[in-house]
């Protein structure tokens, strides 16, 4: 076990860039394989979840290095080029890396095993695997939905018309992934608008890719199959979802001053901080730009005194959905009551997230209510007491948010394993010491 321990901190000052995003890194690795020729990314996040996306392309043929000036090159293999691995692919804990690959491998006449860690083990695959099949995949799991997992790719993929029945970036990308290879067209169709991150990146890439907004008001992304990906160069912005922590860290403190430079700040990853700001924080972004499709800015928080507890739009769940265990813990040191609804896809993250958030709330001193999809916490203006030992069930994200709560908390806060940090953000400790943080390892 790699217990850390947070202690209490004074306010927070200095300027941090936070690695790059992951999702981003991770369709940069895809995409950059399926061009025929070089990409060149710079400023890809070199966590584990990605590390295990760069290493399932090489073993479908793709060269993909990292060179002595730090930059990533692919040399792609074209759509369609991908080869079958010999082995199976090793996913760790990176559902997104399972996700989006089935979807890829999914519409390649290929036969592919995915397995992973514990965790990913226990979650289901089942939302990817359904349009796959009525693309013309094939399955076999020794546990019904889940890892470890063999796809069978058809020789002619179909094209499909999906509604998706629940939001999400992951499910929407592994179908039109697998809708690259596929003849004609293929178009998926959400209710709620989730992360635009692969229909920006396609076209960065020179992939005509169409959105269109339905009578109902959904959204229908439509993409003609066997176009050809253009290889060129990316640079990988923040991660919003990382820069959460130290920006939530400096919110619990007053009197807090950071500069978080480069973040991906598009439309469909913003409502944390557009929550933040709600709840009266002091955030500002400056130097707003496009860096290869995407919005970035860089950020300015200050911590000018407590939070007041608001009812989250529900509108904005699907662009924070993995900052949620950052802002609970902004709500707990909230004054007044804040809402959160519409979070039943936090419960098949790599934890149930809902649960765990909860839980080690109240083992904080937290008063809150969980419902099946919904948690109310109850905040005071002031931190709670802290004091507990946090069970984080193998997940980064529960252990992150934790070890920032302990920092603004009168008794240090213990997390029972801090190794998970490594999988988004390799650099945590580091990044949030420099800053004014006490997190440590909890037996020097």
């Amino acid at each position: 076990m790699n217990s850390l321990i947070s202690k209490k901190a004074k306010p927070l000052s200095g300027t941090a860039r936070v690695p790059g995003d992951k999702s981003i890194s991770h369709r940069a690795l895809m995409f950059g394989a399926l061009t025929i020729g070089e990409t060149m990314i710079s400023g890809l996040l070199e966590g584990e979840d990605v590390l295990h996306t760069a290493a399932a392309m090489r073993a479908m043929g793709a060269k993909v290095e990292k060179s002595a000036d730090g930059l990533w090159r692919t040399y792609g293999v074209g759509i369609g080029g991908l080869r079958q691995p010999e082995n199976p692919l090793e996913m760790g804990n990176s559902g997104t890396s399972a996700r989006l690959l089935i979807g890829l491998v999914g519409g390649h006449p290929i036969r592919t095993t995915f397995t992973g860690d514990p965790s990913l083990s226990k979650r289901p695959m089942r939302r990817v695997m359904t349009p796959l099949e009525m693309m013309g995949a094939t399955f076999t799991a020794t546990n019904g939905d889940k890892l470890p997992l063999t796809v069978t790719g058809p020789e002619d993929t179909l094209a499909i018309e999906y509604r998706l029945p629940v939001a999400s970036a992951q499910v929407k990308s592994a179908i039109l992934l697998a809708g690259l290879n596929a003849r004609g067209t293929t178009t998926v169709i959400e209710t709620i608008p989730t992360r635009d991150h692969t229909e920006n990146m396609l076209r960065h890439f020179g992939v005509d890719v169409e959105t269109q907004i339905l009578e109902d008001g959904a959204h229908a992304i439509s993409l003609r199959g066997q176009q050809t990906l253009q290889p060129g160069a990316i640079d990988v912005p923040g991660d919003p979802s990382s820069a959460a922590f130290p920006a939530v860290a400096a919110l619990l403190h007053s009197g807090s001053e950071i500069r978080l430079s480069n973040i991906g700040m598009g439309e469909r990853r913003n409502g944390l901080y557009l929550t933040l700001r709600e709840m009266g924080a002091d955030i500002t972004f400056q130097h707003e730009r496009l860096q290869g499709g995407e919005k970035v800015a860089d950020m300015l928080i200050r911590g000018t005194g407590p939070l007041k507890g608001i009812h989250v739009n529900p509108a904005l769940v699907p662009s924070m959905i993995d900052e949620f265990p950052a802002l609970a813990m902004a709500a707990a040191c909230a004054q007044g009551t804040t809402v959160m609804t519409n979070l039943a896809e936090l419960r098949v993250k790599e934890s149930d997230r809902l649960l765990m958030v909860a839980n080690g709330l109240k083992a904080c001193g937290v008063h809150l209510e969980m419902g099946e999809d919904s948690l109310t916490i109850h905040g005071t203006g002031q931190p709670p007491k802290g004091g507990a030992r946090i069970e984080t069930a193998l997940d980064h994200r529960i252990a992150m948010s934790f070890l920032v709560l302990g920092s603004a908390t009168p008794e240090p806060i213990t997390i029972d394993d801090g190794a998970p940090i490594k999988t988004s953000f390799p650099n945590f400790i580091t990044l949030m010491n420099d800053l004014g943080c006490d997190i440590g390892p909890e037996h020097d």
